[in-house]
């Protein structure tokens, strides 16, 4: 114990939030540091990291889908879970290292943020990849909670505070109160399943065949769930799926809304089934508290106001910067790790 404290003095402690398509890392009084993909450029056919191990993050995602034959460019966690380990503990390791800047025998001790649906084993690959990239002690907390705690929700006391957080593979639906869950839905539909839509859209309406970043910035520059007061164009390239060639081709903001209508619909159903779960008094209370809408998936034009018209809440909120929630929710429990790491997930409750 008394080492551990003594290893603390030294170590810069962090807080991650382990995203599908992005991981974010917060430290204490400092905020999030460091924001990028969750991607990792290897030799094909190995797990060696190009650029001497530096070949992750934006870096490598400015590969994907451009990589020669030689190289391949991964996105190692897939529906908020560890897809591929080896690659999932490089790319921490990398993160890790060029947050902590400090010798590898001072380790920090490390929070990270997980779906609430995993399972036992995918929580020791979470483990393991965040120990062998270097964490000396690492603590699971629930991405609800964190996104509950990162929006500045009052989930200690008792009332209900509802968030919904649609990420990037997984939307995790809460109800939260007394400092703990009541009620909680995740399903693998958020920002990855609405690029495949926008994916499937173009190929099946305009013979266009696109890649996952082309599909990414349509839904970013022109993508909605409500009508818009002035509807979008964008002009979008590819391959043709019947020639073969390069073209290109304009799309409106009402197509790409047709697009995205069913995972849409799909996060709202997820929404209302959750509601139809909660006790009758909580019930009550998010008539008047309604609910907090965060992640990156947050952000799509109008989200809010369709959540409104599909659960009938009159009050949706928008957390102030959704993309951040989650991993400002890890830092807060870094900061109060003496007092709630008893109440975490820990690797040490395994031995």
């Amino acid at each position: 114990m008394i080492f551990d404290s003594l290893l603390g003095m030294f170590s810069v402690d962090m807080g991650i939030d382990l995203g599908t398509c992005n991981t974010l890392v917060c430290v204490k009084g400092e905020g999030v540091v460091l924001n990028e993909p969750s991607v990792v450029a290897v030799r094909r056919g190995t797990n060696q990291v190009l650029r001497n191990g530096n070949a992750v993050g934006q870096v490598a995602k400015e590969m994907l889908g451009r990589t020669p034959g030689s190289i391949s460019a991964i996105r190692p966690l897939k529906d908020g879970v560890i897809a591929d380990f080896d690659i999932t503990e490089a790319m921490l390791g990398y993160f890790i290292r060029k947050v902590h800047g400090r010798s590898r025998f001072v380790k920090p001790r490390v929070v990270i943020a997980v779906p609430s649906g995993i399972t036992a084993v995918e929580k020791r690959a979470v483990y393991n990849s965040a120990e062998r990239a270097g964490a000396r002690r690492v603590y699971l907390v629930e991405e609800p909670m964190a996104a509950g705690i990162g929006a500045g929700l009052p989930i200690g006391e008792a009332t209900a505070s509802m968030i919904v957080d649609v990420g990037g593979g997984t939307t995790e639906v809460a109800i939260m109160t007394l400092a703990d869950i009541a009620v909680v839905q995740s399903i693998r539909v958020a920002g990855d399943e609405m690029d495949a839509a926008i994916i499937a859209y173009m190929r099946r309406k305009h013979d266009l065949m696109i890649g996952q970043q082309t599909a990414e910035r349509i839904k970013i520059e022109i993508g909605s769930a409500v009508e818009l007061e002035e509807e979008l164009t964008r002009e979008v390239r590819g391959r043709d799926v019947v020639g073969g060639l390069p073209r290109k081709c304009e799309v409106t903001s009402q197509e790409i809304r047709e697009a995205l209508s069913e995972p849409v619909g799909q996060v709202i159903e997820c929404v209302t089934r959750t509601l139809e779960n909660v006790e009758p008094e909580l019930a009550a209370d998010l008539v008047e508290n309604g609910l907090h809408l965060a992640g990156g998936g947050a952000l799509l034009r109008g989200f809010d106001r369709k959540l409104t018209e599909g659960t009938g809440l009159l009050k949706v909120t928008l957390v102030e910067d959704p993309l951040s929630c989650v991993a400002r929710g890890t830092s807060v429990y870094l900061e109060n790790l003496g007092v709630w790491k008893d109440t975490m997930e820990s690797d040490a409750d395994e031995y």
